[in-house]
C-alpha cells in the first residue's frame, strides 16, 4: 500500500466536527450480501473497489462519485474470491484471488491477465503491498500454508518464500520501504506479526497474541509517524478482539480490547483517533464501524456501515473504507441515496446428534466453492484442536467426522471460510 505521508494537521475535535464517513452512492454492486474485500486509491480521484465472493472490480476516477465495472469473475470465466487489490501507479495493478489466480494490469484495470510465473504456486494471496517505483510484496494464506511473494521489476518476475518456520498462516503485508516491513497472521500459539529490515529474506517475530487459533488480520503504519504501528486481532468467541499498537517499530506493544470478536480493519489518523471494523457472526446483525479518540480505551458506534476489511488514508481529512459497500471519510458533503446495508449470511452448519457421543458429526452447506478451516474450542474460548483445513471445489453440501474423545460438557465449534468466522456451540 503507498504511504502517504501528511502532517496531522487538525486534533482529534476539529477532526470530529468537520469530517465524517459516509457510504457512497451505489454504482457498485453488493450480491448475496457480500462485502467488498479491499480498496485502494492512487490519489484522491482514482481508486479501485475489489468485491469478495461476488468477485468483481470497480474503478473510480471522480473520488468515488461514479464507478464503472473492470473485471468480473464471469469475464475470467470461473469462479473466483477476489481478496485484494494494488497499484503501484495509475496503469500497474495486481489482483490476489483465493482460488489459484494471480492478475495484473498495465493500463489502470481495462484488462487483467493472469501472472504465470509464480514460484511454487502459492495458490492463494490474502496481502499485497507496492512500495517505491517497482517493487510488490504479496502474502498468504489464512488457510495456510504461510509464504511471502515479491517481484523488483513490477511484476516481470517473482519470487517465492516459504515462511512456514515463523507462521502457519499469513493475511496481511506493509512494507515502510524496500528493506524494511511487516508481515501478520498466525502460528500454533496464536495471532502474530513479523518483521524484517532486508527486503524479507529474514523475519523475527515482534508480536504474539499467545492465545491459539486468533490471527493479526490487519496492520497499519501510522502515516505521520512510521514507528507508529497499528494492528487488528481477530479473537474466537467467546473472547473480544483487540487493537495493538507499537510506538517503537515493534519493540514493545499496547493492547486493548475492542467489544466484538472478529476484528479486521484498523484505521488510525493519530496514536489516539482511529476505527476497526469487521465482520459478526450473529445472524442479523454487522459488526459496526467502531471509532477510539482515547487511543482504544473506549469505543462507540461511528454510525455508518459495517463488515469492514480495510482502510485505506490519502491524507488527514480524506479516507476510504471497504465493507458493506465503499465508505468515505472527506469534509464534502456526500448525498444520501438509497443505500441499504446488508449483513453477512452465515454458513448453514448442522451438528447431529447434539449433544455428541464419541463422534462429531457437521453438516455444513457452501453456496460456493470456498475454503474451510475447524477449529474446537472449550466453552471459555480456549483453543483444543484443529480439525481440518479443507478446500471446497463446489456449491453443495459436505459432511464431516471426527473423534471426539472429551470429557462431558459444552464445546464452540469454529469455522473459518473466505467470508467470515462464526462459532456454533454443540454438547457432549
Amino acid at each position: 500500500m503507498k504511504k502517504f505521508l501528511f502532517p496531522v494537521l487538525l486534533i482529534s475535535v476539529m477532526l470530529q466536527a468537520q469530517l465524517q464517513w459516509r457510504p457512497l452512492a451505489s454504482s457498485i454492486t453488493n450480491i448475496d450480501n457480500q462485502r467488498f474485500d479491499d480498496i485502494f486509491f492512487i490519489n484522491e480521484n482514482v481508486g479501485w473497489a475489489a468485491n469478495g465472493a461476488y468477485a468483481a472490480v470497480y474503478k473510480t476516477t471522480d473520488g468515488g462519485a461514479t464507478w464503472t465495472t473492470q473485471v468480473t469473475e464471469q469475464s475470467l470465466g470461473g469462479n473466483y474470491y477476489f481478496r485484494n487489490i494494488e497499484f503501484l501507479d495509475e496503469n500497474m495493478g495486481f489482483l490476489g484471488t483465493l482460488n489459484n489466480l494471480f492478475l495484473k494490469t498495465n493500463d489502470g484495470g481495462a484488462n487483467w491477465l493472469p501472472v504465470t510465473n509464480l514460484p511454487n504456486n502459492p495458490g492463494a494471496i490474502c496481502g499485497l503491498d507496492a512500495v517505491g517505483s517497482s517493487t510488490i510484496y504479496g502474502c498468504g494464506a489464512y488457510f495456510s500454508p504461510a509464504f511471502i511473494i515479491k517481484s523488483t521489476d513490477s511484476g516481470a518476475t517473482w519470487t517465492s518464500k516459504d515462511m512456514s518456520a515463523y507462521a502457519t498462516a499469513l493475511v496481511e503485508i506493509q512494507f515502510l520501504d524496500e528493506n524494511i516491513g511487516y508481515a501478520s497472521g498466525a502460528d500454533s500459539t496464536g495471532g502474530v506479526v513479523l518483521k524484517t529490515i532486508d527486503g524479507g529474506e529474514n523475519w523475527t517475530k515482534i508480536f504474539s497474541s499467545n492465545i491459539a487459533g486468533e490471527y493479526v488480520w490487519k496492520l497499519q503504519i501510522l502515516a505521520s509517524n512510521s514507528n507508529v504501528i497499528f494492528g487488528s486481532v481477530e479473537a474466537n468467541a467467546p473472547n473480544n478482539g483487540r487493537m495493538i499498537r507499537s510506538l517503537d517499530a515493534g519493540a514493545n506493544w499496547i493492547t486493548k480490547e475492542v467489544p466484538y470478536t472478529s476484528v479486521q480493519a484498523v484505521g488510525f489518523l493519530t496514536e489516539t483517533h482511529g476505527w476497526m471494523g469487521g465482520y459478526t457472526s450473529t445472524i442479523g446483525t454487522n459488526f459496526p464501524f467502531m471509532e477510539t479518540q482515547d487511543g482504544g480505551e473506549t469505543w462507540t458506534d461511528a454510525g455508518v456501515g459495517g463488515n469492514v476489511n480495510r482502510i485505506f488514508f490519502l491524507s488527514n481529512n480524506l479516507a476510504y473504507a471497504s465493507g458493506a459497500t465503499v465508505y468515505k471519510f472527506s469534509e464534502s458533503s456526500l448525498s444520501n441515496t438509497s443505500f441499504t446495508e446488508s449483513t453477512r449470511v452465515p454458513l448453514h452448519v448442522k451438528i447431529l446428534p447434539n449433544p455428541v457421543k464419541d463422534k462429531l458429526n457437521i453438516a455444513i452447506e457452501f453456496t460456493s466453492n470456498d475454503h474451510i478451516v475447524l477449529e474446537i474450542y472449550d466453552a471459555t474460548g480456549k483453543f483444543i484442536k484443529s480439525l481440518k483445513v479443507d478446500t471446497v471445489e463446489k456449491a453443495g453440501i459436505k459432511n464431516y467426522s471426527f473423534d471426539f474423545p472429551y470429557a462431558s460438557g459444552a464445546y464452540l465449534l469454529n469455522l473459518h471460510n473466505d467470508t467470515g468466522r462464526q462459532s456454533v456451540k454443540f454438547m457432549k
